[in-house]
C-alpha cells in the first residue's frame, strides 16, 4: 500500500486546508486516460471504489489520499513525498519503499 512522508502528508493537509474543502477531502490520484500518467486533484471524498490511505504522524494527521484502481497498484509499493523547488512551488515525488 502507498505510504506518505510527513512532508507529503503535511502538504496535503495544507493543500486541502487552502481549498477551504470538506473535513473528508483529500488528494485523489488516478489514472490519466489521455496518456500514461496519474493525475492529482484535491476532492470533497473518495469515489467508491478508491483506496484511502490515511497519514499516522503528528504533522501529516488528516492528511487522506484517494486512489483508483489503476493508480493503487501502480503506487502499492511506492512512498508518496513532496519538497517546494526554489521558486516555492510545490512538487509531488513517488519512490520505492524503504
Amino acid at each position: 500500500m502507498l505510504t506518505l512522508t510527513e512532508n507529503a502528508a503535511t502538504a496535503i493537509r495544507t493543500l486541502v486546508e487552502g481549498a477551504q474543502a470538506p473535513a473528508d477531502a483529500g488528494l485523489r490520484i488516478s489514472d490519466d486516460p489521455t496518456g500514461p500518467a496519474l493525475e492529482l486533484a484535491i476532492t470533497g471524498g473518495p469515489e467508491a471504489t478508491d483506496q484511502v490511505v490515511e497519514a499516522t504522524g503528528t504533522e501529516g494527521h488528516g492528511a487522506r489520499v484517494f486512489l483508483d484502481d489503476q493508480a493503487a497498484a501502480v503506487l502499492a509499493d511506492k512512498t508518496l513525498d513532496a519538497a517546494a523547488d526554489d521558486e516555492g512551488r510545490l512538487q509531488f515525488g513517488i519512490r520505492e519503499q524503504s
